[in-house]
């Protein structure tokens, strides 16, 4: 039956991701902001709900469970970057506009840096994401959101006034309900759709006797990951690259500032020594390698996207070594 839920819930993210790209695309156009901000707000939320919802549920479980909160949050980013982002890539070439190299790269590897100095310091012989330090990250991605499309909404405005309404707005904007359709069907559908295939998968690889950690890092970083797959590779078949490429480095801040954030704020988020001396290498590591691909050539081009992928299945390898 595992195997039954496995292949339906990965049925039902496809079809959820093509839903919340059209959405996403349209309420772009509707709400006069570039589609790169929709893909790292409104599209990043979406599918980085996963990831909230399974690490606030292992946080709250307390005990051993409660090392897969941050497990799932590092092994997602990973795979966010190296695998998600690297599968878009072979799909269709990412162009990258310079408001990504500029902006939100930056925020990214940032927030990254932070995360990893909250884990380490602050907690003395503890390693752990505490109340203040969950507070600090939430209220940096308010911040962050509103700065985003407030910037965005005057850029727009900037350009209708400066060459005409008509001649920025090419596409065809559709009634505001059906955007809305498409937004919250996709949403759901990603969200239910991950839920079975995570659970599934999970019960399929606890029934291999693998331990709760690695199968935070490893399957439920995945699993959780699904929705970011679906829908930038989606966008990617569509040719809405800001949208691909806006919703994996904003699901990276979401899962950062927001996920990390908000679960630490309510039930703190335990880790493992291990976790800073590999994997949190790791996640900078990835994090950062990135960054000369997108500046050079302004894209992340096929061999970009094939090495992004080896360096994910390296992360595996060395993990389960």
């Amino acid at each position: 039956m595992d195997y039954f839920w496995l292949i339906f819930g990965f049925v039902v993210l496809i079809l959820g991701g093509d839903f919340l790209v059209k959405g996403s695309v349209g309420l772009a156009v509707k709400a006069q902001i570039s589609k790169l901000v929709i893909g790292m707000t409104v599209v990043s939320f979406g599918t980085s709900s996963p990831e909230l919802l399974v690490s606030m549920g292992a946080a709250l479980e307390g005990g051993e469970e409660s090392y897969m909160s941050i497990g799932n949050v590092i092994g997602s980013n990973i795979a966010n970057i190296a695998l998600v982002l690297g599968i878009t890539a072979l799909i269709y070439p990412i162009k990258v506009k310079k408001e990504s190299i500029k902006q939100d790269w930056p925020v990214m590897f940032f927030s990254t840096i932070l995360f990893v100095v909250f884990m380490r310091f602050f907690d003395g012989d503890e390693y752990v994401i505490n109340h203040w330090e969950g507070l600090v990250l939430f209220i940096m991605i308010l911040f962050f959101t509103i700065f985003m499309i407030r910037k965005s909404r005057r850029q727009t405005k900037e350009l209708n006034s400066e060459f005409g309404e008509k001649d920025t707005v090419i596409q065809k904007s559709e009634p505001l309900w059906r955007n809305l359709f498409f937004l919250i069907s996709g949403c759901l559908g990603l969200i239910y759709g991950s839920k079975w295939l995570l659970e599934a998968a999970t019960n399929i690889a606890s029934d291999a006797g693998v331990s709760p950690f690695v199968i935070g890092v490893t399957v439920l970083a995945f699993g959780t990951s699904v929705p970011e797959l679906a829908a930038s590779a989606i966008a990617a078949y569509r040719r809405q690259t800001d949208i691909a490429i806006g919703n994996l480095i904003g699901s990276n801040i979401f899962n950062i500032l927001c996920v990390v954030g908000l679960t630490g704020f309510v039930a703190r988020m335990p880790l493992k020594e291990n976790v800073l001396n590999f994997d949190s290498w790791w996640m900078l590591g990835i994090s950062f390698i990135v960054f000369p691909f997108m500046l050079i050539g302004n894209n992340i081009n096929r061999w970009k996207g094939a090495l992004l992928v080896l360096s994910y299945f390296s992360y595996i390898y060395f993990l389960l070594r």
